[in-house]
């Protein structure tokens, strides 16, 4: 403890955790440190700067204790493989997040594909007549897809191949995540409108505002903007 490194750790630990810290205690010992005559012992930088980061017990079953992260820092500071294990640790753990927030990502594409399913099953049952051939159907299908298209992007699955003639895919296969949550939204609720047999243009207004609405307050969220970073 008479490390001015060991001092400044200390210091910085208990400002970030401890409101009670008395920070011109410590920056005395921060300027003390390091030279011959310092000495500074855990009870006297307890009851000094009142931290409570590391904790002095006297007696048969006494001894100095630390919080957990001054003790990652003084195990770190003994020895170079503990120092070398932490860091590859710290590194797998921050890889098996990312492919969780990964997983998150992909499994939301999953739930619209899903969704989507619903949709245009809701299509087969209330809006395709059985006596339509298959090419009628797929008119149909293209239609419906196209509702949700102008209610999100503001223009149609023709519309946009046509303005992006070198990208390949559709129109959702560039949708920012924040889109796709909205999409698989819209997806849900206008199977159900369709089996309530709203029309397509009171449909397409109303898919529109709650589009509007939804972006509107997912753009702000946190949580989305992280995965947003992550996958990109």
């Amino acid at each position: 403890m008479r490390n001015r490194a060991t001092i400044e750790f200390l210091g910085l630990w208990e400002k970030l955790s401890n409101p009670d810290f008395k920070p011109l205690e410590f920056e005395r010992f921060k300027t003390q440190a390091g030279s011959n005559y310092f000495v500074l012992s855990p009870q006297n930088w307890i009851e000094s700067t009142n931290a409570i980061g590391v904790i002095a017990k006297s007696g048969r079953y006494g001894g100095t204790f630390a919080h957990k992260d001054i003790a990652f820092e003084f195990a770190s500071w003994i020895s170079s493989e503990f120092k070398l294990y932490l860091i590859i640790e710290f590194q797998r753990l921050k890889e098996d997040e990312n492919i969780r927030l990964k997983l998150d990502w992909n499994l939301q594409r999953t739930i619209s594909k899903i969704n989507y399913k619903l949709h245009t099953d809701a299509i087969k049952d209330n809006l395709i007549p059985p006596e339509l051939n298959n090419k009628q159907i797929q008119l149909i299908y293209a239609n419906e897809a196209d509702v949700l298209n102008m209610a999100l992007f503001g223009l149609t699955a023709k519309d946009w191949r046509e303005t992006n003639p070198t990208l390949k895919g559709n129109i959702r296969d560039y949708a920012q995540l924040e889109q796709l949550v909205v999409l698989s939204n819209l997806e849900s609720i206008n199977s159900v409108m369709i089996h309530q047999g709203i029309d397509q243009g009171k449909r397409l207004e109303q898919l529109n505002k709650i589009a509007i609405q939804q972006m509107k307050s997912l753009v702000q969220n946190t949580t989305i903007k992280q995965l947003r970073k992550i996958n990109e």
